[in-house]
């Protein structure tokens, strides 16, 4: 379909491809991977042919169609969403119009009988066309792709002038996929997705008929729907079949054999180098100094790409929250006419690490600002628990970088005096090495910029955090970095993130934003999916009332199995020392029997728990708004009741049994 033969492209001194040859064909998928700056984009915009070579040719065959997606930068106007989403099938709208002019001369009067036949064989011509290429379809198959992406039925009259940058983005997409080129080139394009379009658009590139090459920072969806990866480094292309996990395998693999064969290679150029340097003087070792001289000429150093250090950071100590994180009671938030959020009822416990999933515009970050304490809630209230320490990280949070700071300044302005040493190691994880920690903040690029409002974030303790999209514009290395120091964080995690792989690994429970409403999941965003799917089913699900009975269970069974066993001392010589003994024996079996009472009210407590949830789980329940607030508010009742049992709990599990009395 495609090949590059013996291609070099540099930009100065700096060569990013180097006597390169490589080839795609067929449905392949191709996913392009390697360090920023190794020449990803560069590669696409020569495949595009919006990049000349250097050196080298491309081979094409004469009937490949190209579609290429930039990262940003498109801008759509003077037509409607429709109009333009259906611009991909002009061919077809023109034979389109066309049929409109005959049909309208075929029923004018005065046309002769030769031209009347001309015309009616054209137009059955044309027809034949318009349905041999799924003409009718036309409609449809524009409104199933833009509603995948995210549009609304509703906006297809809009024009596309009125769309932010991000839904620029998704119409340049939709226009790309309609037209089905035989080579579909995409940077980044899950870049404006949220994660209901980038799943809907994981199947869809699945079952593209033709071939794909694109680069993105999102391991899930590589690992979707690649059949090959092609890393981009060292001057070369190196690939790799499989899926994006088989080829971290493989290349962690090949490293060490390159490692291994540069160590052997080094030391051989060392022992020429020292016989060369032992005899080079020596008339009778002449012609065997000079022989070894043309080998090390002809030997070719192994080049291998410089080890980055995995950085793993914990989050400073910060003391721990009470049990309740945040509650929102009732809440109602309204920009103007539009209701975002209405009648919010939200219970969020310490330890609880939580991803909010719905589609773009639906309002999480309108949520994340009520608990944030950002806005306040227009009706309701927000209540906050002890001892609650938070940070919260807003969509635009890189745009409050001071612009006349460095980068280091940047992240030493105001953290703790133990952490400074680490800031160093930070920015080198966050891709920040050597000279780029004196540049100013206002020279960084956008990603630049997230990446240091990230980095900077996890300087600062806290026992609360609230991301909003943290993981926009961070590339696989950086986000590893963060989702690590996330797994360790010890206390109460809230966030956005369109990136799946990162939500998978992280959320214990979802919660799904829209329609004004929020619904909680326990489990993975995984189980989420599934629940989903299978609404009638409500088996497999946890949750966290279960949880907390069965950790309440083991530390009984762990306390009880290593409890003392009280009972009267043998050969006692005391009388006092028996009836002491008593005593503390009906103390302990007394504290017993109050600690058993109590995890038998606990049990059927969170038993009522449990069948609320899944009531509240099932589709339907906020139809009808004044029944499901009574439901919420006993589900409220029943979690104090439990919070209150749990503390009554543990205070006898940790009192001085001589100190409980019958």
């Amino acid at each position: 379909m495609i090949q590059l033969v013996s291609i070099t492209k540099a930009f100065g001194e700096r060569t990013l491809l180097d006597d390169v040859s490589w080839q795609i064909s067929g449905r392949e998928c191709v996913g392009l991977c390697g360090p920023n700056g190794a020449g990803k984009t560069t590669l696409l915009r020569i495949l595009a042919g919006f990049e000349e070579t250097d050196k080298g040719n491309i081979l094409k065959s004469s009937s490949l169609t190209v579609g290429y997606l930039p990262q940003d930068g498109l801008i759509h106007t003077g037509r409607t969403l429709q109009a333009e989403a259906s611009s991909a099938f002009q061919p077809l709208l023109d034979l389109k119009a066309e049929m409109h002019v005959l049909e309208k001369q075929l029923g004018a009067s005065g046309t002769d009988d030769k031209e009347h036949v001309r015309q009616l064989a054209r137009y059955s011509e044309l027809q034949d066309a318009f349905r041999n290429q799924d003409g009718y379809t036309i409609d449809l198959r524009v409104a199933t792709v833009l509603q995948g992406l995210g549009f609304h039925q509703s906006e297809f009259d809009c024009l596309t002038e009125t769309f932010s940058g991000g839904w620029q983005m998704r119409i340049a997409l939709a226009k790309l996929l309609l037209g089905r080129p035989n080579l579909l080139l995409l940077d980044e394009p899950t870049n404006h997705l949220d994660l209901e379009a980038r799943n809907w658009l994981e199947n869809y590139l699945s079952a593209y008929p033709h071939a794909i090459i694109l680069v993105s920072h999102d391991r899930f969806f590589l690992d979707a729907v690649v059949t090959r990866i092609t890393e981009v480094g060292l001057k070369t292309l190196t690939d790799y079949t499989g899926t994006y996990t088989n080829y971290l395998k493989a290349h962690d693999e090949r490293m060490q054999r390159l490692r291994e064969a540069k160590r052997r290679q080094d030391e051989e150029i060392a022992r020429i180098q020292q016989f060369v340097d032992r005899f080079r003087y020596q008339a009778t070792k002449a012609s065997q100094v000079q022989s070894r001289l043309k080998t090390l000429a002809k030997i070719s150093p192994i080049e291998i790409p410089p080890e980055r250090k995995r950085l793993h950071f914990s989050f400073p100590p910060c003391p721990p929250s009470g049990r309740i994180a945040f509650e929102l009671k009732s809440a109602r938030k309204a920009y103007g006419k539009t209701t975002v959020l209405e009648d919010v009822g939200l219970h969020i416990e310490r330890g609880d690490r939580i991803a909010l999933v719905g589609p773009n515009g639906a309002g999480k970050s309108t949520l994340m600002r009520l608990l944030a304490g950002i806005e306040p809630p227009d009706t309701g209230e927000r209540i906050e628990g002890y001892r609650l320490v938070m940070q919260y990280f807003a969509q635009d949070e890189p745009s409050r970088l001071d612009a006349s700071s460095s980068v280091y300044e940047t992240l030493a302005s105001g953290s703790p005096s133990q952490m400074v040493p680490a800031i160093r190691n930070i920015l080198g994880g966050f891709l920040f090495s050597a000279d780029d920690v004196y540049k100013p903040v206002s020279v960084l690029s956008g990603g630049e910029r997230t990446r240091l409002a990230v980095a900077r974030m996890l300087l600062h303790p806290a026992n609360t955090l609230l991301l909003d999209e943290p993981t926009n514009h961070l590339d696989i290395d950086s986000k590893d970095v963060l989702l690590d120091a996330l797994l360790n964080f010890g206390g109460t995690l809230l966030f956005v993130s369109h990136d799946r792989y990162f939500v998978d690994r992280l959320a214990t429970k979802i919660i799904e934003v829209g329609n004004g409403q929020v619904r909680t999941y326990p489990g993975t965003y995984k189980e989420f999916i599934w629940r989903k799917e299978h609404p009638e089913s409500t088996e497999g699900s946890i949750s966290t009332a279960g949880n907390r009975q069965a950790a309440l269970s083991e530390t009984k069974n762990s306390e009880t199995s290593t409890s003392p066993i009280l009972g009267r001392a043998a050969h006692s010589a005391s009388r006092r020392r028996n009836a002491e003994i008593r005593r503390k024996a009906r103390a302990a079996k007394a504290r017993e029997a109050r600690i058993t009472a109590l995890e038998v009210q606990i049990a059927s407590r969170e038993q009522e728990i449990k069948a609320i949830e899944a009531s509240m789980a099932t589709p339907g329940f906020y139809d009808d708004r004044e029944a499901a607030r009574t439901v919420i508010d006993q589900h409220q009742s029943l979690m104090w009741e439990v919070g209150d049992l749990m503390n009554r709990w543990e205070q006898l599990q940790n009192s001085d049994p001589d100190a409980t009395t019958e």
